[in-house]
């Protein structure tokens, strides 16, 4: 059950050589941007993805439409539906409109999204949070990050997991999401509208240090590790969670992972590790890996 989906209205010019296709509410810059190619769109994500498609010749980005002019190679009628549900995936997988430069404000939009954990929900923002994955199982873990806080100060906050562009809730029994979603989004939507710090920079600093201070992996555990950040972990991160490689016992060919985020605790996680990870694993490695088990789990 998704609190929030993006629908985009798209819409033909008379001439045929445009079409607009209106966001669900304002998440462009204030003033019009006119893109002419995909790296002058760097800051703006959502222009980049319509430059993939071949037929893209600009983009006028406002604060609530995409006019986006094409090439004589198609017609619009050919592709316009198509373009639309692009753009809507994008937007319902949390893909960002556009990044605030020096000076300029964008509107923050934060979106509900169930998790496979009923105990998670997952917060999505339209902006970068974090460039490191952040778990929080208590207020003393979150000295350095004060949005999890925050967030801890309301009596049904259990956990906070940060990553990328949103934020994953843990509540304890007694609430429900129902009474209670709303409230952390507003929450969440002006916490960040207000500019204020999601984390302290020497945080990041230091987990990004502390990843590249780990001991040198192994050249099978380089391939486990490629194989996790390929396959399993976008997936893991959809669902409000992420999976970390911990270690690989060689005499027992077993994988050792890290559960966080919606996926720690989560009901289903025994058999997404058993019949999904487990078996990926199994079928690229095979013969060097015999189960896969989460140290938390």
């Amino acid at each position: 059950m998704n609190m929030k989906k993006f629908s985009i209205v798209a819409k033909e010019s008379e001439d045929g050589l445009w079409a607009q296709f209106t966001l669900p509410e304002a998440l462009g810059p204030t003033e019009v941007k006119i893109y002419e190619n995909i790296d002058a769109a760097a800051k703006a994500p959502i222009v980049q993805q319509l430059f993939y498609l071949p037929f893209v010749k600009s983009v006028r980005l406002s604060k609530q439409s995409l006019f986006v002019e094409r090439f004589n190679i198609v017609e619009w009628k050919e592709v316009i539906e198509e373009v639309a549900a692009q753009l809507e995936n994008y937007l319902n997988e949390g893909g960002i409109v556009i990044e605030a430069t020096e000076g300029e404000t964008i509107p923050v939009t934060i979106y509900a999204e169930s998790t496979p954990n009923p105990a998670a929900m997952k917060f999505v923002a339209n902006k970068p949070l974090v460039s490191a994955s952040h778990e929080f199982k208590t207020l003393e873990q979150a000295a350095q990050a004060p949005l999890a806080q925050a967030l801890f100060a309301f009596p049904y906050v259990k956990e906070v997991f940060l990553d990328a562009n949103y934020v994953s809730l843990t509540k304890t029994e007694a609430a429900q999401w129902e009474t209670i979603v709303m409230e952390i989004r507003e929450f969440i939507r002006d916490y960040l509208s207000q500019g204020k710090t999601i984390v302290d920079p020497s945080l990041e600093t230091s987990t990004q240090a502390e990843q590249s201070e780990k001991m040198p992996l192994a050249p099978i555990e380089e391939e486990i590790v490629s194989i996790l950040d390929e396959y399993v972990k976008p997936a893991v991160a959809s669902d409000g969670g992420n999976i970390a490689f911990e270690h690989y016992d060689a005499d027992q060919k077993i994988v050792h992972v890290l559960l966080q985020g919606a996926c720690s605790g989560c009901p289903s996680s025994t058999f997404t590790l058993k019949n999904g990870i487990e078996n990926i694993l199994k079928e690229m490695l095979p013969e060097k890996v015999n189960a896969v088990e989460a140290i938390n789990g």
